[in-house]
């Protein structure tokens, strides 16, 4: 691939057109993961493999073959070495509206671009009340997720951050939140989300590096009185949160840099 092709975008390996997708678009039932790539490797690709497995077998009642995944992946950046934006859609063109019970096997669309810079300002946020659907499944329905990050920025504010009924926080609109306290602990929230990739790592980086972090029930209510917050995805492994509403967070240089530390101490792997 070079870079005269940006966006690639390929079906079950050969190049999708318009009729190809159609179905994608006329029926919004799926399933993807979204990461980073240079050189063709990737960090976490285990993990983003294991979450289209999953979800295949809850929406499609079929299983997923990852290599077959990664033999398309490595068609898509085949001969590239800068940093990718890669996403990886699973849906079906056999699924049937009116039999959605029936297990049907699946497409697999992989597109790649060029990775945007990644962010960096400390984020400010607005909470609503929502809890997304299958929260497990980073699945297509992102409607409300872009409606809410819309009320929020109309207001002011940069991103939306998800509190459940029982106000317990739970993730923001495409993206993962952690908290550090006063002694350096990183705290999780352990209401309904995605578990996001980005979080598995960080996790996995900071107990490798003897950092102590858990996971609990974080209310609303007490968020005031974390010292620092963060957001974590696969764009963007950590970026500062300077606000929550009307509650303000330390921007301390010293622990984001340890937490970027812990993300890239797991290794890249091949495609």
């Amino acid at each position: 691939m070079s870079s005269a092709t940006f966006p690639c975008v390929e079906l079950n390996g050969d190049s999708a057109s318009a009729e190809d997708l159609r179905h994608l678009v006329q029926t919004n039932y799926g399933h993807f993961t979204a990461f980073r790539a240079e050189d063709g490797k990737a960090r976490g690709l285990d993990l983003h493999l294991d979450r289209l497995q999953r979800a295949t077998r809850e929406l499609f009642g079929s299983e997923l073959d990852r290599e077959r995944v990664r033999g398309y992946l490595r068609h898509a950046v085949a001969g590239e070495t800068r940093e990718l934006s890669v996403r990886v859609n699973v849906f079906s063109r056999a699924f049937d509206r009116e039999r959605p019970d029936k297990p049907v096997a699946v497409d697999v669309l992989v597109i790649v671009a060029a990775a945007s810079p990644r962010a960096t300002t400390p984020l400010r946020l607005k909470s609503f009340r929502y809890t997304r659907e299958l929260a497990a499944i980073k699945h297509v329905g992102a409607f409300p997720l872009f409606h809410y990050r819309r009320l929020a920025r109309q207001a002011g504010f940069d991103d939306a951050v998800f509190v459940d009924e029982e106000g317990r926080i739970s993730e923001g609109s495409i993206w993962n939140i952690g908290f550090v306290d006063r002694y350096g602990v990183v705290i999780w929230p352990d209401a309904s989300q995605l578990d996001g990739v980005s979080m598995q790592l960080l996790k996995a980086g900071l107990a490798c590096a003897g950092a102590a972090s858990c996971t609990r029930t974080i209310r609303l209510a007490e968020a005031g009185g974390f010292r620092a917050a963060f957001f974590t995805n696969s764009s963007t492994p950590v970026q500062p949160i300077a606000l929550l509403d009307e509650r303000s967070f330390d921007v301390d240089d010293g622990v984001f840099a340890m937490l970027t530390r812990c993300y890239q101490s797991n290794p890249s792997q091949p495609l």
